[in-house]
């Protein structure tokens, strides 16, 4: 139970948006410094319980892909993982439950947008790993989202290329050269926010096939990818 009854009932209300019912077995406590931002506390936030969620979601998504496409190859299925682990999705799927008013912030940071996309995944990284540890297994985690899994799924098996030319090049690249492509990034500007802070080259079998620019390292990857994707696969289709 925690202290402030307040935020036990917004906590409980959470609770009841997941589909789940008042667990006996859940830490309280560890749902709340889950959906605790660093900014609000340096000691007691949601950035340890992050580090167990980054694993927590990955092997989520992977056991429902792995149940749910019994017949499709592995490269593939961590092509489809990679994008349903991302900031992108993750904070997407937090917004669909409102964690963003459940989130403990400073005022400082209300109105970083920005900076917003990967709080929501983060602290969403930090709710699994609450989730997972009161129960030990996935239990408190599959019943609701599994449904968000299937939807992104079914997206990206239309359409591979979907928000994430990472995943695609790598499962291109698996599947054609036997061998993973290499990003080397520079930082070429100081500003954050800067849409082109960062520079970034993709390597294939010592070849550079693309390049992008992006305000991170994340999204100047993808401009790469993205570029360097295209070129392969018109390349195999000639």
């Amino acid at each position: 139970m925690i202290a402030d009854p307040r935020r036990h009932k917004q906590l409980q209300q959470l609770v009841q948006k997941l589909g789940l019912p008042n667990q006996l077995a859940l830490k309280w406590h560890l749902l709340d410094l889950a959906l605790v931002h660093p900014t609000a506390s340096t000691e007691a936030n949601y950035e340890r319980l992050e580090f167990v969620g980054d694993a927590v979601v990955k092997l989520a998504a992977a056991e429902f892909l792995f149940q749910t496409y019994p017949d499709t190859p592995e490269g593939e299925l961590s092509a489809i993982r990679g994008i349903l682990v991302s900031d992108r999705v993750l904070a997407e799927i937090a917004d669909s439950y409102g964690i963003e008013r459940y989130l403990v912030v400073a005022s400082s940071i209300t109105h970083d947008k920005i900076g917003r996309e990967s709080r929501l995944a983060a602290a969403f990284e930090a709710l699994l790993a609450a989730l997972y540890l009161s129960s030990h297994n996935l239990s408190l985690i599959h019943p609701w989202l599994d449904t968000h899994w299937q939807h992104y799924a079914t997206l990206v098996r239309q359409d591979p290329t979907l928000q994430n030319y990472k995943g695609a090049l790598q499962a291109l690249t698996q599947a054609a050269y036997r061998t993973l492509p290499e990003y080397r990034v520079t930082e070429v500007g100081q500003t954050y926010g800067d849409s082109e802070r960062f520079v970034a080259e993709v390597w294939v079998q010592g070849k550079v096939w693309g390049k992008g620019k992006g305000q991170s390292k994340k999204a100047a990857e993808q401009a790469a990818a993205q570029a360097a994707f295209l070129t392969l696969q018109a390349q195999q289709a000639t």
